[in-house]
């Protein structure tokens, strides 16, 4: 099962994470949000047109809303509702501009970025005369790439390099559909990852009857072996399928 927040229409790709931009040919390294300049020479490297921005998990946290049996009435009341859950579940300060798309009976999927940032883009978009048409956290984005080959229940990690060979990042899960999102700030080693996340999150999989079969990497160039066969996510799978 796809879960486009917005669906993706065609467009030209603009790759946005902490450490690094990425937009066709235009490869350049990041030490934390982009400034205007370094977003204006970025789109500068894709054709005229739409262009569909995929950013880093740490800038656009997400979380799975769950019993939720009743939603007040109307769009804009909803629209409220969802960023008031989605404010308190993750204890923001900030103001985010909140996104929310069912994906099971009474479960929701909450996505957000900061409207300050939000808008600072919407805004680089009209000055240059491009058109954001879509924006999605790395991890969906990846994770909708690989949907519709996912006969098996398995988990993503969605990474965010850090220094010392650590990891901050994402780690989703899903069985016949997305059943687990976690996320951390905080960088730990791949040895690290597997104990202290991945092995909770697969014994709580486990007692769901949702066992992980598979482990799909973003962000790392190796993994320690396990006892989930692993398959790390390369630059040139994933930028290739997403043009």
């Amino acid at each position: 099962m796809k879960l486009p927040l917005l669906a993706p229409p065609d467009a030209s790709l603009l790759w946005l994470e902490a450490h690094r931009v990425v937009a066709g040919t235009h490869r350049r390294p990041l030490s934390g949000p982009p400034t205007d300049d370094q977003l204006a020479q970025a789109l500068a490297a894709l054709p005229l047109g739409p262009t569909r921005w995929v950013v880093e998990d740490l800038w656009t946290p997400s979380i799975l809303l769950r019993d939720l049996t009743e939603l007040p009435k109307g769009a804009e009341a909803q629209e409220a509702f969802f960023r008031w859950r989605f404010m308190q579940a993750l204890a923001l300060e900030t103001p985010h501009f909140v996104q929310a798309l069912e994906v099971e009976a009474g479960i929701w999927l909450a996505s957000g970025i900061p409207e300050a940032m939000r808008e600072s883009m919407l805004q680089l978009g009209l000055r240059l005369d491009r058109n954001l048409h879509n924006l999605t956290p790395r991890w969906l984005h990846l994770y909708n790439l690989l949907a519709p080959s996912l006969d098996l229940p398995g988990m993503l990690l969605s990474l965010s390099p850090a220094d010392s060979g650590r990891y901050a990042g994402t780690l989703v899960a899903w069985g016949r559909t997305l059943c687990l999102l976690r996320q951390w700030a905080e960088p730990l080693t791949p040895e690290a990852w597997l104990e202290e996340r991945i092995a909770p999150s697969a014994a709580f999989l486990q007692r769901e009857s949702r066992t992980p079969q598979q482990l799909f990497i973003w962000g790392a160039a190796a993994w320690p072996e396990s006892s989930l066969p692993t398959r790390i996510l390369d630059d040139r799978s994933i930028f290739g399928e997403a043009r």
